[in-house]
């Protein structure tokens, strides 16, 4: 891993600089966090933008409609318009950051033409259908049932946690094709429309007063085998590349966010006083070095991705249980530094708080990373 810059990249970064102080002033204000079909139309109408500039899909490979750009220059992207306080993906999370990088590296000609462009141009949102009532960790488990019928499965039960569905056009749906078969050899990996007659969506509130997941409940809904990505009864090798780009770089973005964060703590605790307290200064310190070690890991994970042709490997599991567990801690620090404004839901670091308590449960549970850590980086037998 090379972490200088060329005279290449350094002009990319000059050049990122001085669109994003010419695009951001130009941003219409930012919808309330409970208008969906506002968020949608913002975060959609950034990516826009970012695509008539030529920085959606920076990182794709050129052959999936993205700009092939190096590792490095996809970090240079993610630094550059965070310190900008430019949007995040936001609504178009899923298929920018999961279903597209899947598609782009699984699917045929036809699915990468007719489903990546609307993803890179804002045309389109996904959302997730993977986890479900009784098979939440235990993804395997699944037991939404997909029956062959002609051209189309026919498509029966339910999923939950399913990320941005209120404002979806497609789903990443994980189905049960094969309910004889060992329960990771018998799932398919489907590209469900959502409008699709059948098709039920029941938003879900969380802690933090959000509902950008939803409860799906699916009636016979008929979905075309044509939108199959990999082969039937492959949808867990297929899965296990979509979580290898959710674990392994869909949360790059938001590590520079937290190293931003910790320096704003720091301004905030000399203001108030709360600086005096050594504890409090060597706990800030702590994470200061563990969230630049995260960074230094992220660089390493996309680097390694471009090495093995766009996917991240199994490190991927190695920064997820580490930066769970930092963005939880530091947000712990937040509440100490904002003192009795902490129990206040309009601070905004208080709801950054509450969504951090999800990310030691989202996108695979810290039990699980620790378990793939155990046996498949250090070659543990398998626990009984």
């Amino acid at each position: 891993m090379d972490l200088t810059y060329t005279e290449e990249e350094q002009d990319f970064r000059a050049r990122l600089r001085e669109w994003l102080l010419k695009a951001l002033p130009e941003l219409p204000a930012r919808p309330s966090p409970d208008d969906w079909p506002g968020r949608r139309a913002y975060d959609l109408g950034w990516q826009r933008r970012l695509y008539e500039a030529g920085y959606a899909g920076l990182h794709w490979p050129v052959d999936a409609g993205g700009r092939g750009a190096t590792p490095t220059q996809h970090l240079i992207f993610l630094e550059e318009t965070e310190r900008a306080g430019a949007p995040y993906v936001g609504a178009n999370f899923v298929g920018l950051l999961h279903a597209g990088p899947t598609i782009a590296a699984e699917g045929t000609a036809g699915q990468r033409a007719r489903w990546l462009p609307p993803v890179l141009r804002g045309d389109e949102v996904w959302c997730q259908g993977f986890s479900e009532p009784d098979a939440g960790s235990d993804l395997a488990s699944l037991r939404t049932r997909a029956v062959r019928d002609g051209d189309d499965y026919v498509i029966t039960g339910s999923k939950i946690w399913t990320s941005h569905a209120e404002v979806a056009d497609w789903c990443e749906l994980l189905v049960r094709t094969d309910p004889e078969a060992p329960k990771h050899r018998g799932i398919s990996w489907l590209a469900m429309p959502m409008d699709a007659p059948g098709v039920t969506v029941q938003p879900l509130r969380t802690l933090a007063g959000s509902t950008e997941f939803a409860e799906v409940f699916l009636d016979e809904v008929r979905v075309p085998v044509a939108n199959r990505v990999g082969a039937e009864n492959d949808g867990w090798r297929v899965t296990m590349v979509t979580l290898s780009f959710e674990r392994g770089t869909a949360f790059v973005g938001e590590v520079v966010a937290c190293r931003r964060t910790l320096g704003e703590l720091a301004r905030t605790a000399r203001a108030n006083g709360r600086w005096d307290d050594p504890a409090l200064r060597r706990r800030l310190g702590r994470l200061y070095g563990e969230f630049g070690a995260l960074w230094r890991l992220t660089q390493w994970n996309v680097s390694e991705s471009e090495r093995s042709g766009g996917v991240p490997g199994i490190g991927g599991s190695v920064f997820k249980l580490a930066y769970s567990h930092a963005r939880q801690e530091l947000y712990d620090v937040a509440a100490e530094v904002l003192g009795a404004s902490s129990l206040s839901l309009d601070e905004e670091w208080v709801q950054d708080r509450l969504s951090s308590l999800s990310y030691t449960i989202a996108a695979g549970t810290s039990q699980i990373q620790r378990n793939i850590v155990a046996e498949r980086i250090l070659g543990l037998p398998k626990g009984r």
